[in-house]
């Protein structure tokens, strides 16, 4: 028996709708819509339009939390995550040269 999608728990598969994404993240649903104007979040949708959340999410919600505390606005944050995205491409693609046999 293959598994569906509704059987695979990923951290990337959105399962949490908005209201309780927001609760989870210690935050209103209104700045998770602002976060994703921002282009900071991008959560799946179902057919009909509905936000879910993922872990990988949440996880992302609790970073941008953490800079705004530290004063970053939402340009700011946006340049961060996505030098934080490009260091991890780099991490990985040197990881995978260093273990390329010779």
């Amino acid at each position: 028996m293959t598994a569906t999608r509704e059987q695979v728990h990923d951290s990337d598969h959105g399962v949490y709708g908005i209201s309780v994404a927001a609760e989870l993240a210690g935050m209103a649903a209104s700045s998770l819509r602002l976060y994703e104007t921002h282009g900071l979040l991008d959560p799946d949708r179902t057919p009909g339009g509905t936000r879910r959340y993922s872990v990988n999410d949440l996880d992302r919600l609790r970073v941008i939390a953490q800079l705004l505390d530290d004063g970053v606005n939402l340009p700011g944050i946006a340049r961060v995550l996505a030098l934080q995205a490009e260091n991890e491409r780099l991490r990985d693609r040197c990881a995978r040269l260093h273990t390329r046999p010779a």
